[in-house]
Order: structure tokens, then C-alpha cells, then sequence
């Protein structure tokens, strides 16, 4: 669906998600992945699996491994659901040219010299309740 309006905020472009089922399956597969996950990072924290000193450090790298694998499964999750579920939908922004972002005003559109100001400024630094 395309629009002709070129005022801010038109929809430009809108694509409909695809809301696949293989999509949706997969989500809930990795949905049950992450739950397993989280069960055995929790059963690991409250046996103390990171904190014994009798396995060489490895609960800890186990645990840190488990969280990791949390993450990327929550990645992959996230990832499925913004491409599939989402839909494409393109605005109109009002284009700005490059000095608008670094000016406040048009007559500053050449900057300041390194001078300008320099003694206000320094006096500020050294006095902030100084008035003018």
C-alpha cells in the first residue's frame, strides 16, 4: 500500500507481516528452549554451582555458558518475531539539511571563531554564579 501524501508522518511504504506457521512453531520451540534454560541457570545458582571450589572453576564457566546461550536464544526469538510478525512500514520524515543539526540558528551557519566568547566562558568555568 503506497500513499501520494508527502507531509510528516504519511505512511510511505507499508508491507503486511507474514505470519508464517513454521514462524509461529518455531518460536514456540525456542520459547521452550529458553524456559529449560532459565531453569537450569536458576537450579545452578541455588546449588551453588558457581561458588564451589572444589570443581576448578568449572560450574562457573558452565553458568556463564548456560547465560550466554539464554541470550542468543532470546536473539533468535526476537529476531523471528520482528521479521515475521512485524510489518514494513515506511514514514515520511521531514529531511533536514546537515548545518540544522549542528546550529540553533541560520545566521550561525558559518560557526564561531575559537575566540568568541572565550573570557565569558573561562569566567563561567571559574565563577558559575556569575552574572552577566
Amino acid at each position: 500500500m503506497m500513499s501520494s501524501g508527502s507531509t510528516y508522518g504519511d505512511i510511505h511504504r507499508y508491507e503486511p507481516p507474514r505470519e508464517s506457521a513454521a514462524a509461529a512453531v518455531a518460536i514456540v520451540l525456542l520459547t521452550l528452549v529458553e524456559i529449560a534454560l532459565v531453569g537450569v541457570f536458576t537450579f545452578g545458582l541455588i546449588s551453588g554451582w558457581g561458588i564451589a571450589s572444589n570443581d576448578g572453576g568449572f560450574g562457573n564457566m558452565f553458568l556463564g555458558t548456560v547465560l550466554a546461550t539464554m541470550f542468543v536464544n532470546l536473539a533468535f526469538i526476537l529476531l523471528l518475531y520482528r521479521k515475521e510478525f512485524l510489518p514494513d512500514v515506511m514514514i515520511v520524515k521531514k529531511r533536514r539539511r546537515k548545518w540544522e543539526d549542528l546550529y540553533v540558528r541560520q545566521e550561525d551557519e558559518d560557526g564561531e571563531s575559537l575566540t568568541d566568547g572565550a573570557t565569558e566562558s573561562f569566567k563561567r568555568a571559574i565563577y558559575p554564579y556569575y552574572k552577566r
